[in-house]
């Protein structure tokens, strides 16, 4: 009989074991799944004790637990109850506010997780075996009054909330005081080597209490389920960190591009100022088939380019300047483009230089659209001795 109650104990826990084998419980830290409790009842003798006896004589209880589980199923807490003088038949009859103190620790047992598997949080319903040794002093003045007591309980518990972090329980217990020859054994005897479980310092217990749980490192109040991916999971998972990572990889060199670029039309700007003198007699020389009232400002864009950068805004401004002081002039603006490339692309390049210009004039320095005229010149070698400085916007006074 003996044999296959063990057979079938180890084929429940197997059954249990592999019910969970694919979820994983978060890590477990130091300060995790504690709790606090307190609790109340009353208890009365398992048999006669001087005028009192079973369900005879009662004393009232109160107590406090502290409590952690080590895992879904097993724990550990501290529980402490102080029974109360109730009447002249009260359970222990020591004639004392508090007849008798008992710590006990013990080990404890969720059978529903540990029969029935962990669901991710506690059920709402469990029930939660509890057993273990602890001291007992009773009160009064009778002899041998501290002594060592055995506790075993059963716990209803009632898991309250959508976190599970409020815990009500109903508990029915038994408490035996250990006897030597019909004495409680004292913790502090030296000769008290015969000492056995004994009815006569049986105590029946029934209490209600209530056990609140701190919080976890999972961030819930209770055992969690780790999250785990399969394989072809963690192969996306790589994949798209290196899709981004060559992305990033993608962006910097762009980035570096365009830096690049902004340092070689800063020089081609410094570059354009420092020839003051020979723009003007060309830009003379070339346009004095329309008439000679070329303006000394210029507007330089990069290679492919026709939007105005932020550095030839000070020309346009200049233009702006000039009409608001010449309310009567009226300007031609001519676009250019360098000789490389496609005549025709560079054709429509010059009309989209010329028009980006217009467009900044009217929208960012109010000038009206009418007194502005824009012609595309195509692809030129002649304005600059520098091929890159013939890519230019120019302005001629037409009212003159």
């Amino acid at each position: 009989m003996k044999k296959l109650f063990v057979i079938l104990a180890a084929a429940v826990i197997t059954v249990s074991a592999s019910a969970q084998e694919k979820k994983v419980i978060t890590a477990h830290k130091t300060f995790d799944n504690w709790y606090l409790g307190i609790n109340a009842g009353a208890a009365t003798p398992m048999q006669k004790w001087g005028d009192a006896g079973f369900m005879k004589g009662f004393a009232p209880s109160a107590g406090l637990r502290l409590g952690k589980n080590f895992t879904t199923s097993f724990g550990v807490a501290i529980d402490a109850n102080a029974y109360f003088e109730a009447n002249e038949k009260s359970l222990m009859q020591t004639r004392t506010f508090i007849d008798a103190i008992n710590v006990d620790a013990l080990g404890t047992l969720n059978l529903s997780s540990f029969f029935g598997g962990y669901l991710g949080k506690p059920r709402r319903v469990e029930l939660i075996a509890l057993g273990g040794f602890g001291w007992m002093h009773q009160f009064g003045a009778l002899p041998r009054a501290n002594g060592i007591n055995s506790k075993a309980a059963l716990d209803l518990a009632f898991n309250l909330g959508a976190s599970r972090a409020v815990q009500l329980y109903l508990e029915p217990a038994v408490i035996f005081g250990l006897w030597d020859n019909g004495r409680m054994v004292n913790a502090l005897s030296r000769h008290s080597s015969n000492f056995k479980f004994d009815s006569r310092s049986g105590l029946f217990q029934l209490n209600v209490g209530v056990n609140f749980k701190f919080g976890t490192s999972n961030g819930t109040k209770n055992f969690a389920f780790a999250r785990l991916r399969d394989q072809g999971e963690i192969d996306d998972l790589n994949a798209r960190i290196n899709e981004l990572r060559d992305e990033s990889d993608s962006k910097d060199r762009r980035i570096a591009r365009d830096i690049r670029r902004i340092a070689e039309l800063e020089d081609s700007l410094e570059a354009a100022k420092k020839v003051k003198a020979p723009v003007v007699n060309k830009v003379t020389r070339v346009t004095q088939v329309v008439n000679n009232n070329v303006l000394q400002p210029t507007v330089i864009f990069g290679q492919g380019k026709s939007s105005v950068d932020a550095a030839q805004m000070a020309s346009v401004a200049m233009i702006a300047k000039y009409m608001k002081n010449h309310p009567e002039s009226k300007i031609l603006i001519k676009g250019y483009a360098s000789p490389e490339g496609n005549p025709e692309l560079n054709q429509k390049l010059s009309v989209a230089r010329a028009q980006s210009v217009k467009d900044a004039l009217v929208s960012r320095y109010g000038v009206a659209a009418s007194r502005l005229t824009i012609q595309g010149m195509g692809a030129t070698d002649e304005l600059f001795d520098e091929l890159d400085f013939n890519r230019v916007a120019t302005f001629t006074d037409t009212s003159k």
